[in-house]
């Protein structure tokens, strides 16, 4: 076979030309008009830039050779099924091949730490703006900095992880917010999670999580702000941890089959939580994440969680979880008839438990969350003069659907939230009442960027950021949010 064959790379840029030449010169009868055809169309491909000139010369010398169909009358079907048979062999090489380095490199890596870690993130660009109110003051969300009519766009998260197995025995977790609040009007780049997971057996159901985390408190604040839909989440649950992350170590159990069902959940986009243990009991500061403890007493937490796959493919998952211990609010001095007033309370802070219940049916296509919480904690009380231990309770309802379309993943959504109970992180823990309805879709074309629209009508929430503590009444938002995924 001639030399010009043996290259896979110029036959397939060669092909189209070489096979116009070689129709060319089946329809010409004679050896001699061949040739002529042929030098003629290879001129006009070359003068016209179809072919290169060393492109040109090489289909000019398999003209000329002896072997070649213009002298030897050789049929075209036969050239090519010659040239078919040389691209298979290609193919089947490059199928070996492609995508794994030579062994040498393969050797030189093998063993090397940074071969075990991942770096993965997502940035949430956002912008709101609360189009009609009836009552009461600004209306104020306090995880959501955009609802402020002094703000335009905001990025509202900027995540990086870096996370990987070490070993078999060990594996890390650490994340970072390029754009955290420090409480002040500055932003700054801060420590989400931090942590280890040290594995206790080789089959890997036994976990001991030491660092800061996420409390394993509540379905949607283990879900990460990545997958879910709607742009917070629910006040009541999330009361119990803002920032969903404390210092603390936990005992984790995952037995093989519910470990596979969570995968399975989170690998279909179902927006599930991932992995935070069939069971999980453990101890956290309780004052929240990149903050000391403040009473040397920690929180005492457990959940139970556990996926079920119904006969039909449906996924379900039902959980339970509960904390305790005492927790020391932030205070700060407001006027009263002229008067400042410090609410004071106990040095070791009020008496911190909850207990909440998961049910969460995935949307395959339709899909319906719930969770709910009772219990007691830190609220100032009705005279502003003391932080005390009282009741609260709230949830949220929300359902899902989902469909996969030609033009991407549509993903709407309505959710009622609700709370009546101590804003415990606020400072001097002011009751605050949320009643809210959410409608939103999220739409990604594309599974690395995600577009999200919201509308919410607040019958009531408290602004808790300041001073007297009054309500917003009636109020109608929308927001907006771009988030890309790498």
């Amino acid at each position: 076979m001639p030399h010009f064959f043996s290259h896979p790379r110029q036959l397939s840029g060669l092909r189209p030309a070489l096979f116009a030449v070689l129709v060319v010169l089946g329809l010409a009868p004679p050896v001699e008009a061949q040739n002529e055809a042929l030098m003629r169309l290879l001129q006009v491909l070359r003068d016209r830039g179809s072919i290169s000139a060393q492109e040109y010369d090489e289909i000019r010398k398999v003209a000329e050779s002896p072997q070649s169909p213009a002298t030897t009358n050789q049929p075209v079907g036969a050239l090519e099924q010659r040239v078919a048979a040389q691209e298979k062999t290609v193919a089947a090489i490059k199928a070996q091949t492609e995508g794994n380095p030579p062994p040498i490199v393969g050797q030189a890596l093998a063993g090397k730490w940074y071969e075990r870690i991942g770096l993965r993130g997502y940035t949430q660009f956002r912008i709101s703006d609360v189009v009609s109110q009836d009552e009461g003051p600004a209306l104020e969300v306090p995880s959501d900095r955009s609802v402020n009519d002094n703000e335009s766009f905001i990025i509202r998260r900027g995540r990086f992880v870096f996370s990987g197995d070490i070993s078999d025995r060990l594996s890390l977790y650490a994340q970072s917010d390029f754009n955290a609040s420090t409480g002040a009007a500055d932003f700054s780049l801060q420590m989400r999670d931090l942590y280890a997971d040290v594995w206790l057996d080789k089959a890997k159901f036994f976990r001991v999580r030491a660092g800061q985390s996420k409390v394993p408190f509540g379905w949607v604040n283990m879900q990460s702000s990545q997958n879910r839909a709607p742009l917070e989440r629910p006040d009541a649950i999330n009361s119990a941890a803002e920032g969903e992350r404390d210092i603390g170590a936990a005992l984790m159990w995952t037995p093989a089959g519910p470990r596979q069902l969570f995968r399975d959940i989170t690998s279909r986009g179902l927006k599930g939580t991932g992995d935070y243990g069939v069971v999980a009991v453990g101890l956290y500061g309780g004052q929240g994440p990149n903050r000391s403890d403040q009473n040397g007493q920690p929180h005492v937490v457990g959940r139970v969680a556990y996926p079920f796959k119904l006969s039909t493919g449906q996924f379900l998952e039902l959980g339970v979880q509960a904390y305790h211990g005492r927790f020391v609010s932030p205070t700060q001095a407001f006027s009263v008839s002229g008067a400042s007033i410090t609410p004071t309370q106990d040095a070791e802070g009020a008496l911190d438990q909850r207990v909440g219940f998961t049910a969460v049916w995935y949307p395959q296509p339709i899909g319906i969350e719930t969770e709910w919480t009772i219990g007691r904690g830190p609220e100032l009380s009705a005279d502003g003069t003391r932080i005390e231990s009282d009741s609260l309770l709230g949830g949220y309802v929300q359902l899902n659907y989902r469909t996969q379309r030609g033009s991407g993943m549509w993903f709407p959504f309505a959710r009622w939230n609700y709370f009546d109970g101590g804003r415990k992180f606020a400072r001097n823990a002011p009751r605050s009442i949320v009643n809210e309805v959410d409608l939103g879709l999220e739409f990604a074309r594309w599974a690395e960027v995600e577009l999200t629209g919201m509308f919410t009508h607040t019958f009531k929430r408290t602004r808790t950021g300041s001073f007297p503590y009054a309500s917003s009444l009636d109020a109608n938002r929308v927001g907006v949010q771009l988030q890309w995924n790498y």
